[in-house]
């Protein structure tokens, strides 16, 4: 069952969700510095996140699953969101420069179709920032935050399937090292479980942020290739003599 709009701006809202969006934000941010005269599409439930990166961007979008449901967003001014069907985009081919993906690769029933569509969206060289729970990980094991719904990946299933949509992963980071308990301890010491988490590189951080290029590769053209025929001469059939045809003069000639 996809996630509700409302319990994903409920967990935002809570001292939980500020974590996550915090730790999750600053890996971000590392990733993308600069969005200056970008086109910036967040797609799934990236609202949290795009006020950290869209700040100078040329435009910045937001788009929801249908199954998600939609928010209005950003609440003061028009509204920059929308309702869609993730794998059909209302946007034209090369429209965009980069794409936030959160909350929806591990709740889309066809990864693969996703990914191609964003590629379509995208521009030749375009940069894709993924983010998905690993499945290693504590937050993707409790469902009571939403990188505990969906289906979970390994690094090896992330870099193949991202491949095979013709994208180049060129960094590779991981987040969301303290356990997700509501508790003011860890919550408080959740930067510290970050420089810990990282530093020694343990397998149990809670998601994958992946940084990734759009591959653009021009067909070579074909080339015409000379063949060389042998002409072979043709053995025409011959009448068997005790079938051959008498002669004009011969069937003239009176019987002796």
């Amino acid at each position: 069952m996809a996630l509700d709009v409302v319990d994903l701006r409920s967990f935002y809202a809570s001292p939980l969700g500020h974590v996550a969006r915090r730790t999750v934000g600053r890996v971000m941010l590392r990733l993308w510095p600069d969005c200056r005269r970008q086109r910036l599409l967040g797609l799934g439930y990236a609202t949290p996140y795009l006020p950290l990166l869209g700040g100078e961007a040329e435009r910045v979008i937001a788009f929801m699953p249908a199954a998600q449901g939609v928010v209005n967003w950003p609440s003061p001014g028009l509204s920059a969101s929308a309702l869609v069907e993730p794998t059909l985009l209302p946007l034209p081919t090369a429209s965009i420069d980069r794409v936030l993906l959160v909350h929806a690769l591990e709740e889309t029933e066809s990864p693969e179709d996703l990914l191609e569509e964003i590629s379509r969206v995208l521009s030749p060289g375009g940069r894709l920032i993924v983010v998905v729970p690993n499945r290693r990980g504590l937050w993707a094991r409790m469902d009571t935050t939403p990188f505990g719904h969906g289906r979970p990946f390994s690094r090896s299933q992330i870099e193949a399937l991202m491949r095979r949509a013709m994208f180049s992963p060129e960094h590779w980071a991981e987040a969301l090292y303290v356990p997700p308990l509501r508790r003011r301890l860890f919550m408080r010491s959740a930067m510290a479980w970050e420089k810990v988490g990282a530093g020694l590189s343990l397998p149990f951080a809670g998601v994958y942020v992946i940084d990734a290029t759009k591959q653009f590769y021009r067909r070579a053209p074909l080339r015409a290739t000379r063949r060389s025929f042998a002409f072979r001469p043709v053995l025409l059939p011959q009448a068997h003599p005790s079938s051959r045809l008498p002669r004009q003069d011969e069937a003239k000639m009176p019987a002796g």
